[in-house]
């Protein structure tokens, strides 16, 4: 397992500094960056995130998380309450229960208009996109990626996955190969 102050030590002087925040040396590139880490360690993650969040304000830099789990929730209260979303699971079967929860969820439609209504709102210098291990399988995260990169154009997006990124492949929980990723760079194996 991976040394969780190490890597968020790491993170903290990669993203505190001028030219990660000023999106330089990028070549052309979107301001993406995946940091992936080991599933079994979620808990410890989401403490350090949020400690790696309060550092990040306490220095000035302003951050949005965007947790996709809680932007669910949000949206699911809004279509009439996640209890009635518990009754339909129970009364389909699994297929149909995560083609009706996409639906109600509509990545176009719905979320990613979500997600842009609270990035305009924020004034954040770094956006954190969390929650994606949570959101599996009726949210993938290349499509979130995909669809994020048209709407996080402002700040720099630092996504934190729980499995392995080489640059080309997302591997949810090190298990589960996701469709081909190639926009984002691996903050881990950025050199300070």
């Amino acid at each position: 397992m991976e040394d969780i102050i190490s890597k968020y030590t790491h993170l903290y002087k990669e993203i505190s500094t001028n030219g990660f925040l000023n999106k330089e040396a990028l070549g052309g590139e979107i301001p993406f960056f995946i940091s992936t880490y080991d599933a079994r360690q979620e808990i410890q993650i989401r403490e350090s995130i949020k400690l790696l969040k309060n550092k990040l304000e306490t220095s000035g830099i302003s951050i949005l998380e965007i947790n996709l789990y809680d932007v669910v929730c949000e949206i699911l209260e809004e279509k009439g309450g996640i209890e009635r979303m518990f009754k339909v699971e129970k009364s389909k079967t699994k297929d149909k229960f995560q083609r009706a929860l996409q639906s109600t969820l509509n990545i176009h439609q719905i979320l990613m208009p979500r997600i842009k209504e609270k990035i305009e709102k924020a004034d954040a210098k770094v956006y954190f996109l969390t929650g994606i291990g949570m959101v599996f399988p009726y949210i993938r995260s290349h499509n979130i990626l995909n669809n994020l990169q048209n709407i996080a154009k402002e700040a720099p997006t630092v996504a934190f996955f729980p499995g392995e990124y080489d640059g080309h492949t997302l591997n949810l929980f090190g298990l589960l190969k996701d469709d081909n990723y190639y926009r984002a760079f691996n903050i881990d194996k950025i050199k300070p």
